[in-house]
């Protein structure tokens, strides 16, 4: 139903409708309508499934308010309405029930707005001016330039390396620092944390996909995205572990080609399993984040991936990041991580174990509960050093050097870590 990324009014249908349940609300609604410059004979009595009713035999307007007071399953209720509802028609709902997760699931279900009985005139007002602003603002890619859109897969080398508060961070700079429309997709389909620090409900969303792909299309995208603000939409999932992943990957790769149409950047949370299993995940990735930490383990990791990227995604840029870094007690220095993958380190972005549990407790992304952390400011370069680059200009995000294989000598920087131990005793 709601689609922010479309722009202008249709003009082969209404620009507004709305279906009302009792004369009190229609009595407020009418000379806002009146104002705006529609027909007020466009608000009829009777509520949503008067609306359902309606709209499957007519063309649904580009407005459209509904009533859900005598709605007794709001949710499934939308749902049908969004059977009937064209694709691009901005929903409005109103109600009696004030309750947060009921508004959080409808925003979730494709609804623009949820507004409460009594209705105030100037609420209603600002609601059908919000409207108003999907179709009037302007869009990325209007005009004479082709819409710009940046991927970024952030891959953790080593489980709990910090990838996925990577992702959520640069996600939600790019989105409220930058307004640039985001899309974060978070793959680690069991047991991701997405959206748990983003402290939103997971959904459907992303099972559903990967359950039916064939039904995965613009309109999809609208109801099956969670709003962590007006330009961020989350698609993540917290599948029973007791049931495995069965797919073959086609569901995420049209994912990706959907948001490639919605928004103007996607962030992808990749688990490395993941990427072993569906490497085409990486087929219209612009830039690859791997996230590491200094240590052996880490950097053999880095190697093997960085090897496995030149052969099987020669076009997505790779990014070293050192997270969590606390070079006094690193397990080898920056220095020696840096000769053993044969390329320099793009940013190091120090452990900050107090942020990070502030973020936790507050229910926030990393850069939004710790805004002068050092650790943010450093994430905060790394959005920038993405925004700023171009699709043709991605290279400049991350210099390789020479070859990746044969790069990891293991002996030699445990021969070094043993000598420093060794110092202090002399």
């Amino acid at each position: 139903m709601n689609a922010p990324w479309k722009s202008g009014l249709p003009g082969n249908r209404d620009a507004f409708a709305a279906y009302i349940c009792d004369d009190a609300a229609l009595d407020v609604l009418r000379p806002v309508v009146i104002e705006m410059g529609w027909a007020p004979e466009k608000c009829n009595k009777g509520g949503l499934r008067n609306a359902v009713q309606s709209l499957s035999v007519s063309a649904s307007p580009a407005i459209l308010i509904v009533d859900l007071s005598e709605s007794g399953d709001p949710l499934n209720d939308i749902n049908a309405l969004a059977e009937v509802c064209e694709p691009g028609t901005v929903v409005i709902a109103i109600g009696q029930v004030n309750d947060v997760r009921l508004y959080r699931d409808l925003l979730a279900s494709g609804i623009h707005d949820y507004l409460l009985k009594p209705l105030n005139a100037q609420a209603v007002h600002d609601a059908l001016n919000g409207a108003l602003a999907v179709f009037s603002s302007p869009k990325s890619g209007d005009g004479d330039g082709v819409k710009r859109h940046i991927s970024t897969a952030v891959v953790g080398t080593r489980g709990g390396v910090g990838a996925s508060t990577l992702a959520t961070s640069l996600a939600w700079l790019f989105s409220s620092n930058h307004n640039s429309p985001t899309a974060l997709l978070d793959l680690d389909v069991h047991f991701g944390t997405g959206a748990l620090a983003l402290d939103l409900e997971p959904g459907r969303g992303l099972t559903d996909a990967i359950d039916n792909p064939s039904r995965i299309d613009g309109l999809f995208i609208e109801r099956a995205m969670i709003r962590a603000n007006d330009n961020l939409s989350i698609l993540s999932a917290e599948a029973p572990i007791s049931q495995p992943l069965m797919t073959d990957g086609a569901a995420f790769v049209q994912l990706e080609e959907e948001f490639r149409q919605a928004f103007e950047m996607t962030v992808i949370d990749l688990p490395r399993n993941m990427l072993i299993n569906f490497p085409h995940l990486l087929a219209n990735v612009n830039l690859v984040m791997l996230t590491c930490e200094l240590t052996l383990a880490s950097a053999r990791d880095t190697i093997r991936i960085l090897s496995w990227l030149k052969t099987n995604a020669a076009h997505a840029h790779p990014m070293i990041i050192a997270n969590k870094a606390q070079p006094a007690v690193a397990e080898i220095s920056k220095a020696d991580f840096e000769a053993s993958i044969e390329r320099k380190i793009d940013f190091v972005v120090p452990y900050d174990i107090k942020a990070a549990s502030n973020a936790a407790k507050l229910g926030q992304v990393f850069v939004e509960a710790n805004k002068s952390s050092k650790a943010t400011a450093v994430i905060k370069q790394i959005a920038e050093r993405v925004l700023g680059a171009s699709e043709d200009d991605l290279s400049s995000v991350g210099e390789e050097k020479k070859s990746l294989l044969g790069g990891f000598d293991l002996k030699s920087l445990l021969a070094k870590k043993d000598k420093t131990e060794a110092e202090p005793a002399e």
